[in-house]
């Protein structure tokens, strides 16, 4: 079993310390690297999402989800280790998400349990040796936290207007990201979370609690009737709300284990872990807001 990477500051240290408040300027500044990936990422995942048939788009969610593990799990297991816990962390991500999307395949309780008995069975006989009940966790978390989560993706799809339901998510919880941002970085000055992600401000919140809605709102006009003017402030509070939940959860994983972003793969993000984080808790909530409302 593999020893846990964590880096641990000693108390009173500066990367313990909330980062020191700097004057900002009023005039809003946009983030090349940011506006270039989303000029690129959105006008194709709009077409993905859209035209994709439902065992294309299972391969585009799969990757997503893997490639977010991969980067979960490499916060916390050493490099040498990683391959052989990733590979069973995949296996029982990839049974869920079957279980998801074709579940007269394979039951998702049937599912759960093969995964657990193999995860057990690694952590048992397989794993290197070390704190194995550590590894065990790490995987079996690493398997909800993203996996389980991001498979509602697979959900919404499924249903009717399926496609419109997976873009009015992305596209509210995003706008909502993006507005946190930008409203945070030109005029915040009060720190939301110091200790978790000093960057983080109560005035982008607040920025990200206004043009969610609103975002919603437009998206209901646009190309989904269905949601109501009440339910796009709802969903748009809650996907503020939530979103934040979600990136702050994956910035105290960060901090824990001593590293400032999940990846590189996204210019001006990050990771992918970074890029999703804020949809963790959204997809799951909005698949039941729209089941249990609609």
């Amino acid at each position: 079993m593999s020893t846990i990477n964590v880096a641990e500051s000693a108390p009173g240290s500066p990367s313990n310390q909330p980062a020191p408040l700097t004057a900002r300027s009023s005039a809003l500044r946009l983030d090349p690297k940011r506006v270039y990936s989303a000029l690129v990422l959105l006008p194709l995942l709009y077409v993905l999402t859209r035209h994709l048939p439902p065992a294309a788009f299972f391969v585009l969610v799969t990757a997503a989800v893997l490639l977010a593990q991969w980067e979960f799990l490499a916060l916390f297991i050493e490099k040498n280790h990683l391959p052989s816990h990733a590979l069973v962390g995949f296996s029982g991500t990839g049974l869920l998400l079957i279980a998801i999307q074709w579940p007269a395949v394979i039951d998702f309780s049937l599912a759960l349990s093969i995964t657990l008995l193999a995860l057990l069975c690694y952590q048992v006989g397989f794993a290197p040796a070390g704190p194995r009940h550590l590894s065990m966790f790490i995987l079996l978390f690493g398997i909800f936290y993203t996996g389980y989560t991001l498979g509602h993706f697979l959900l919404l799809r499924n249903q009717q207007d399926g496609a419109l339901l997976v873009l009015f998510v992305l596209l509210v919880t995003w706008a909502g990201d993006a507005a946190a941002y930008y409203v945070g970085k030109t005029w915040g000055a009060r720190p939301l979370a110091p200790q978790l992600s000093p960057k983080k401000t109560v005035e982008g919140f607040l920025g990200g609690l206004v043009v969610a809605p609103l975002i919603a709102w437009i998206g209901h006009l646009w190309f989904l009737p269905v949601v109501t003017p009440v339910d796009c402030l709802i969903l748009g509070i809650l996907f503020t709300v939530l979103g934040l939940l979600g990136d702050l959860s994956e910035s105290a994983l960060k901090r824990q284990a001593g590293v400032k972003d999940s990846g590189a793969l996204i210019p001006g993000h990050g990771g992918l872990l970074d890029r999703v984080d804020s949809l963790l808790l959204n997809a799951p909530v909005f698949y039941y807001y729209m089941a249990f409302v609609h």
